[in-house]
């Protein structure tokens, strides 16, 4: 098994970062038989690089490339002296920073709505730091287009002016989504979606998904991965798929818009519930635990500590709206998804539909419309969507896309 395993479908990418590890890994060699110093870095002729910024479409698998990646460069297997690659998955160098317990790896995620300053200043001075393990100090920022305007020059000094043996690895949807004076100093690797074909077969030979429903999975979600995983495994997932891919045909009157609206954002507001439950109580009695109130007391806290507990409160309730946005998102990506099979049946198009499973509704909705107005369906869609990253109430954006869906 080698760290490149589950990068389905990126056999350009793989190949490009593994020549980059081979030399990351020359340059470490090199300074070691110096005796340490100078330090190793990368130079111009090098396919390794300071800064990389992996983008590509929601499920291509961009941050799996970078942890892979990250992995490659602290892989200490022997074989390298043999003249195998680095990344072999099986050294402790692979494994630890493929579970997230490498020194030398910091993985940054958010759920939350946004990276901010403060964050962002905690991972440049982790950056400075010279690598433990005597390798690379990698950084791998999942969420680089989270960054707040301030937060992004902040980060833009760090990858102007780079640590000896630091490595960024930045992961976005877009270039537009990170600023140009950072993606200007990267090294860009796009990734595209996966084959649904392998996306299916990675799900059955690794997570034992019978093939059926790792193939319709697959279909559905048009090869993104964890969805895919997600719809295969959570009935939740496939019951609140059921109920979007029912609303094209509920849009018939004033009412019927209003009331599907609502029920759409009612699903979303109960995802972020479930996850609160999940994670805020057991995160809060961890929190009182960690400031000297006894667990499960319900006790007074410590003088002082007060604020602590409001500034996890606060960050709770960003999750909860990050939470509800991309459960609605999600919603909102299978409508799409719907229309645009809709749109093929119109135009007789070979293509594979995704949603073979409401093949009924599909046609119905087909033979009723014309291409124009699934068309102008898709853009309602669309301009939700737009809306919602504008921060506009989720119910009132959703009312609007609802009515337009009916008018057409």
């Amino acid at each position: 098994m080698a760290v490149w395993d589950d990068l389905i479908g990126q056999d350009r990418v793989a190949a490009q970062l593994t020549a980059a590890a081979r030399d990351a890994d020359a340059l470490v060699t090199a300074a070691r038989a110096a005796g340490g110093a100078p330090a190793a870095e990368p130079g111009a002729a090098s396919r390794m690089t300071h800064a990389w910024l992996f983008t590509g479409p929601p499920g291509s698998g961009r941050d799996t490339a970078a942890r892979a990646f990250a992995a490659a460069l602290q892989c200490v297997s022997p074989d390298r002296a043999l003249g195998g690659a680095p990344g072999c998955g099986f050294c402790d160098g692979c494994h630890t920073a493929l579970v997230g317990t490498h020194a030398d790896v910091e993985v940054v995620r958010t759920d939350l709505l946004t990276i901010g300053v403060k964050e962002t200043r905690d991972l440049v001075r982790r950056a400075q730091l010279s690598p433990a393990g005597g390798r690379w100090q990698v950084i791998v920022l999942e969420d680089a287009d989270r960054l707040t305007e301030g937060a992004g020059n902040v980060l833009l000094k760090a990858v102007e002016e780079p640590a000896p043996r630091t490595v960024w690895l930045l992961c976005a949807p877009s270039l537009e989504d990170v600023l140009p004076t950072i993606r200007s100093r990267c090294r860009l690797l796009t990734l595209r979606t996966p084959p649904v074909d392998a996306v299916a077969d990675i799900l059955v030979r690794r997570d034992g998904i019978e093939p059926e429903r790792a193939a319709s999975a697959a279909r559905a979600t048009q090869g993104h991965i964890d969805r895919a995983r997600r719809l295969a495994t959570d009935e939740r997932a496939r019951a609140r798929r059921a109920a979007v891919l029912k609303l094209p045909l509920r849009v018939d009157d004033v009412g019927g818009c209003l009331k599907a609206a609502q029920e759409l954002v009612d699903a979303a507001v109960e995802d972020a519930k479930q996850v609160a439950e999940e994670v805020d109580a057991k995160e809060t009695e961890e929190l009182r635990a960690a400031l000297g109130a006894a667990a499960g007391t319900g006790g007074r806290l410590p003088r002082g500590t007060a604020g602590a507990m409001k500034e996890l409160q606060d960050r709770q309730k960003r999750r909860a709206t990050r939470t509800q946005r991309d459960s609605l998102d999600q919603s909102l990506t299978d409508l799409t998804g719907f229309y645009r099979d809709v749109l093929a049946l119109q135009l007789g198009s070979q293509v594979a539909l995704a949603n073979t499973d409401v093949r009924d509704a599909l046609e119905r909705v087909a033979s009723g419309s014309k291409p124009e107005r699934t068309l102008r369906r898709i853009e309602a869609v669309s301009a939700c969507r737009e809306a919602l990253d504008r921060n506009v109430a989720p119910l009132l954006a959703v009312e609007a896309m609802t009515m337009a869906l009916r008018a057409g």
